[in-house]
C-alpha cells in the first residue's frame, strides 16, 4: 500500500509540475507577442503566395505581340515649325 501512495504522489507531481511548465511557457510567449508575430508572419506568406500567383497570371495573360502596329513612325518634318496637311 506504501508503495501504491508513493507512486500516485509522483505522478501527481510530475503531473502538476509539467502544467506549471506549460502554463508559464505560455504565459511568457503571450507576453512576447508570440501569438501575434506567428499570425503576422503567415500573412506574410499568405501575401507572398498571392504575389506569386498574380504574376503568374499577369504574366499567362499578357499578349506576345500588340497586333498589326509596329510603332510609331519617326516624323519626318519639325511640327513646331510646320503643321503637315493630311
Amino acid at each position: 500500500m506504501d508503495l501504491q501512495k508513493i507512486t500516485t504522489g509522483v505522478t501527481a507531481a510530475a503531473v502538476v509540475g509539467t502544467g506549471a511548465t506549460v502554463g508559464v511557457q505560455h504565459q511568457i510567449d503571450k507576453m512576447q507577442g508570440g501569438p501575434q508575430a506567428r499570425q503576422d508572419a503567415q500573412i506574410e506568406q499568405i501575401r507572398q503566395v498571392v504575389a506569386e500567383e498574380v504574376y503568374k497570371q499577369l504574366i499567362n495573360a499578357w499578349p506576345e505581340t500588340s497586333g498589326p502596329v509596329k510603332g510609331i513612325p519617326v516624323p519626318k518634318v519639325d511640327y513646331k515649325t510646320q503643321i503637315p496637311n493630311p
